[in-house]
Parts: C-alpha cells; sequence; structure tokens
C-alpha cells in the first residue's frame, strides 16, 4: 500500500518478486476488488448485475478497480456522486469499450430501485488538495433504512471503514453485507499469496 498512485507498478518494474498491489493513492485498489466480486458472486448476482456505485469516484480507488472488473461481466453500472467526483472520463471510457453499460446521475433515490447491489465509499477527506472542496460534498450520500424499503432485496456493500454514510440502522438488516464482505477479505488474500507462493490447494 502506497499514498503515489502508481507506485506499486514502479515498484514491480524493478521487483524481481511479485508485487501486491494493496491500494495506490487514488488509483487502484485490485485486492479489495478480489474480495468484492467474491461477495458479489456469493450472493449468486454476478451474472446480469446491475450495481450503483456512490459517493467519491474520482479519487476512490475501491470503485475504480471494481468497475474495470465488473465490466468483464458486462455489467450495468449506476455512478452515483456529486459533480464534482464523477468517475474520470478515461475510466468510463475503458468500461464502454469493455461493453459495460454506464448511466451517471446524482441522486441516489432516483436509482435505488434499478439495482442488485448498493456500492457506497466514504468521502475520504485525505484525498483533496483544499478542504474547501472537502466541505462542500461531505456528507452528501447516507443509506438508510427508509432508502432500502425502496428496494427490498438490495444489498449494502462498503469496503469499510464507515463513518456516517451508512445509518447503524443498516447494520443489523438483512440488506448489510459489508461486513461479511470484510470477513472474506482474509480468505481471499490468503489465496493470492497461496497462489504466489505456488500453493493452490490448501490441505
Amino acid at each position: 500500500r502506497h499514498p503515489q498512485e502508481g507506485a506499486s507498478r514502479m515498484a514491480a518494474s524493478f521487483s524481481s518478486v511479485p508485487i501486491i498491489n494493496a491500494g495506490d493513492g487514488a488509483g487502484q485498489h485490485p485486492t479489495q476488488t478480489l474480495l468484492d466480486l467474491y461477495t458479489i458472486k456469493r450472493e449468486g448476482l454476478l451474472d446480469g448485475l446491475k450495481i450503483a456505485l456512490i459517493g467519491d469516484l474520482k479519487y476512490g480507488r475501491t470503485v475504480h478497480s471494481l468497475a474495470y472488473a465488473l465490466s468483464l461481466y458486462r455489467a450495468t453500472l449506476f455512478f452515483v456522486s456529486p459533480e464534482a467526483l464523477r468517475m474520470p472520463d478515461e475510466i468510463k471510457l475503458d468500461l464502454k469499450e469493455a461493453g459495460a453499460e454506464v448511466i451517471e446521475s446524482t441522486d441516489i433515490k432516483e436509482i435505488v430501485k434499478e439495482v442488485n447491489v448498493l456500492y457506497i465509499t466514504r468521502i475520504q477527506k485525505e484525498r483533496f488538495p483544499d478542504p474547501a472542496e472537502y466541505r462542500k460534498v461531505a456528507g452528501t450520500y447516507r443509506i438508510t433504512t427508509g432508502l432500502i424499503e425502496e428496494n427490498e432485496d438490495v444489498i449494502i456493500m462498503h469496503p469499510l471503514p464507515k463513518v456516517d454514510e451508512i445509518d447503524v440502522a443498516v447494520d443489523g438488516t438483512k440488506n448489510a453485507r459489508y461486513f461479511k464482505q470484510a470477513f472474506y477479505g482474509v480468505p481471499v488474500r490468503m489465496a493470492i499469496l497461496s497462489i504466489l507462493l505456488g500453493k493452490e490447494e490448501i490441505g
């Protein structure tokens, strides 16, 4: 993990052993994406998935990697963010060229009935060069029990840690998957290490 975007790629170019990217600044977070995909697969939702990626789509590395991965499954991607935090144009272009359907919105209520998964991220203060810009968008989106009543089968995911973008009352609902999602992080990352060490079968 490194605060600079592209750091893992640079390290890999000099390293004689594999480098695992566990998050590079506002770039990518592929190990998180693997456990996100595993969580979605366990729910039986990968095929024909309609997912909303919500929050900081400009600087949020988890949503960058997840969007790229889901484009391989021809998912429908709803991007919900403030205007200032939209998904970068170059990523949207890549996704569309890969065959993903991309729909943008600023209103979570517009799309909640249309999706299988709400994937929300916190808006991170440290990603903003200007604190005033952060204050303008902080707290823009919040998932409540009232919101999920609009779609009782929707799954709620979050890469964690969460701040106040998900009401605590949602934690105990049948929709919440973020704690299970975090749990899957251990076996998924164990699998990555196992493959790199040449031992793909354990036991």
